[in-house]
């Protein structure tokens, strides 16, 4: 018996009968169904190969993700350990702080200081000049505001209400070239002026004795001499320091710390009845 790819059978024959088979195929895969259910069907068949096959990899992917999971999770519990440790130090010392100012005020016979009355406002409009660094707020005598109020925003001292209108009121920022504010450095209490000098983002600090203990990241807060900001507001950080003896004064600059550029909400802050009566 002969077959029909035997080596007797000449090539040319066995490849036509080859062609013919692959065209029937096709033809057959294009024109009935028979072809996808027998895809489906091997693929089926396959399927629990594919699976076995990943399993090596899923079973390690699993495990390296659990060990790298386990040990974020020790590091983060590690860290909170950590700032619960040194937030319970800063607590107690708070403890103790509040205990001795009581005491003090006891002995001073004082009243303790009643919080700031505080005010949401928002920005309608910046100043279109860009000598003047001024916004305008949705916030009037009508809702009890007045000039010089200071204003804050979530990160710091912005500057204060001026030009109060019935129901919109202007805020010149601390930056503008009329504008002055009493600071201390929060690191050893040295009392300065920071003023604005017509950046956006820079500050200069007036007639700074070439001996001031001042240093490239120090924190400024309002001191709150002056009467118009409360005390312990943060106001800049120094970012410039020059002591050319040449000049008369230090040359030190410093970058607010409210968002001055891309303000949106802001605090108005009142006088206290404490303040009030002090000025009365």
């Amino acid at each position: 018996m002969n077959l029909l790819f035997g080596r007797t059978v000449s090539l040319q024959l066995r490849l036509t009968v080859a062609v013919m088979l692959s065209i029937i195929l096709i033809v057959g895969d294009r024109f009935t169904q028979g072809g996808n259910m027998i895809r489906t069907s091997l693929h089926t068949a396959v399927s629990p190969l594919l699976y076995l096959a990943s399993m090596p990899y899923e079973a390690f992917n699993s495990g390296a993700k659990s060990l790298q999971t386990r040990e974020q999770l020790s590091e983060e519990n590690n860290a909170l350990r950590r700032k619960q440790l040194l937030q319970s130090e800063q607590l107690q010392q708070l403890q103790f702080l509040q205990k001795e100012n009581q005491k003090l005020r006891a002995l001073l016979n004082a009243s303790a200081r009643e919080k700031n009355t505080r005010q949401i406002a928002q920005v309608l409009s910046v100043h279109s000049n860009p000598y003047s660094h001024q916004v305008v707020i949705n916030r009037g005598t009508i809702d009890g505001v007045t000039e010089s109020q200071p204003v804050i925003d979530e990160m710091g001292l912005v500057g204060q209400l001026t030009q109060v209108g019935t129901t919109t009121s202007r805020v010149l920022l601390m930056t503008d070239i009329t504008h002055a504010t009493p600071v201390r450095i929060l690191r050893n209490d040295v009392r300065t002026v920071v003023e604005g000098i017509g950046k956006i983002n820079k500050l200069k600090l007036s007639h700074v004795p070439h001996s001031l203990d001042v240093r490239i990241g120090d924190v400024l807060v309002t001191s709150g001499l002056g009467g118009t900001f409360p005390e312990g507001y943060p106001v800049a950080v120094v970012t410039e320091l020059n002591r050319d003896e040449g000049l008369p004064f230090a040359q030190v600059y410093a970058e607010p710390i409210a968002q001055l550029d891309r303000v949106r909400l802001l605090l108005i802050l009142g006088r206290t009845s404490q303040e009030n009566l002090d000025n009365d």
